[in-house]
């Protein structure tokens, strides 16, 4: 896949629903809890594809999780194919799993997905990005079919960067900000755009977007978009991307450039992301942990395959601090 400038550590949305700690300590203690059961169960991930660094860091904290409680995996790669995805899912559904964890395409798609899954009695979670349709309904409200959504609140990481950007931004004009978007079919990419905004109108920022452009994630997408930002808004003031990927892009394109714009992205954490921010190319990023999301997939999947009465629709996240380079040590895991 804080507050208005952090949040609990895992929280769930809910009447009277505990709440889950991040923290992996706690996560392998409580799985140590019933390890005769674990012995038996079988767990399955489908990602959206291998190919992306962060899915990847989402399967490692998944099957670390699983090993340490003794829990054994199946991982199938659709490789960013929806169709695939379904079918890796009837797979799992045959194989008659004990729970199953997967990274949506589609968000709306994902919706009959889950549907099937709760129509074989499988506990089902989704991990990173919603199922359904952002326009109707709130990350923090997952899809009543979902064991639990293990997620970013992007809408949140999104406020964080506007925090930061509205701190930079000149006082006594508009600012001209551009904004390098991720792929629009992810429900992500609205929220990370709305928080972002939100944040600039509470800190009364003026400002003007003169440009957005969508991407596929890539740093060369990044470069691309930001050159041609900055051949059309050589005066602009500062660029919001959606993830650290693009925005090493972005970093090489101005570093080609006589302009100098300040530079900020959500998605944060990678080790490329952080070495851009000591090395001043980028301002600051927001903290994302992909390896903690997989982590705290598995345990939702635990807590559902060994606990019926474990509560559904639960919504899962972590802190995400701010990243610049006096704070770079607030995000350990540099996927």
């Amino acid at each position: 896949m804080h507050t208005l400038s952090q949040t609990r550590s895992t929280k769930l949305f809910g009447t009277a629903r505990p709440l889950l700690r991040s923290s992996i300590i706690t996560i392998t203690t409580a799985l140590c809890i019933g390890s005769v059961q674990a012995k038996d169960l079988t767990f399955g991930y489908v990602p959206a594809s291998l190919e992306y660094p962060y899915n990847v860091m989402t399967a490692k904290g998944f099957e670390e999780a699983a090993a340490a409680a003794g829990v054994k995996t199946v991982v199938l790669d659709p490789r960013g194919s929806v169709e695939k995805q379904g079918n890796s899912l009837d797979d799992l559904i045959a194989q008659k799993v004990d729970a199953i964890g997967f990274l949506p395409l589609d968000s709306v798609v994902s919706e009959s997905f889950v549907d099937k899954i709760n129509d074989a009695k499988i506990p089902v979670v989704a991990i990173a990005l919603q199922v359904g349709d952002s326009a109707s309904r709130k990350v923090t409200e997952p899809y009543p079919g979902l064991s639990a959504l293990v997620a970013t609140d992007n809408y949140q990481a999104g406020y964080v960067s506007g925090e930061m950007a509205a701190k930079l931004l000149p006082k006594d004009r508009a600012a001209k900000i551009g904004i390098v978007m991720g792929d629009p079919a992810y429900t992500i990419v609205k929220l990370d755009t709305d928080g972002f905004k939100a944040a600039l109108d509470k800190a009364d920022a003026k400002y003007d977007i003169v440009a957005e452009q969508p991407t596929n994630w890539t740093p060369d997408e990044g470069e691309a978009v930001c050159q041609n930002f900055l051949t059309a808004h050589p005066d602009i003031d500062l660029i919001f991307s959606h993830a650290d990927d693009m925005a090493i892009g972005c970093a090489r394109a101005i570093e080609a450039s006589s302009s100098k714009p300040t530079l900020i992205a959500t998605g944060g954490g990678s080790k490329l992301g952080h070495d851009a921010i000591l090395a001043g190319e980028m301002y600051g990023s927001v903290c994302t942990r992909p390896k903690l999301l997989g982590s705290l997939m598995f345990k939702a999947m635990y807590e559902a395959a060994t606990n019926p009465d474990t509560p559904k629709a639960r919504f899962v996240s972590y802190d995400m601090p701010p990243i610049t380079k006096e704070t770079i040590d607030a995000c350990p895991e540099q996927w």
